[in-house]
């Protein structure tokens, strides 16, 4: 179990997505908070705009992802820390043909 206080599970969290800076970049990370055991942020991808928050689960010592915006609010629970960026993108950026779209949007 990880015994962090709330800005320390902030950093902690926001250290590990910063492993992969093209990928964070890709989302238009951007405002993120310290919450009580954990992180949230604002997001602007091709599949999902909104807030995405992570929090430390400590009864199962994993993440649950939420991804909120005026829609819906939609939930992965059980993520482990080296999964957390995949996950993220795949539910933010990660579309059919993404290569293609990618190209298409910015060139």
């Amino acid at each position: 179990t990880l015994n962090f206080n709330n800005m320390e599970m902030a950093n902690y969290i926001s250290q590990i997505l910063r492993m992969q800076p093209l990928i964070i970049c890709s989302w238009g990370f951007n405002s993120p908070v310290a919450l009580k055991n954990g992180l949230r942020f604002k997001v602007s991808g091709f599949k999902f705009s909104g807030t995405v928050e992570i929090l430390y689960n400590e009864g199962s010592d994993l993440f649950d992802i939420y991804f909120k915006n005026e829609q819906k609010v939609d939930v992965v629970n059980g993520c482990y820390i080296d999964m957390l960026v995949d996950v993220i993108d795949d539910k933010v950026e990660k579309v059919d043909n993404y290569k293609k779209k990618k190209k298409k949007e910015y060139l």
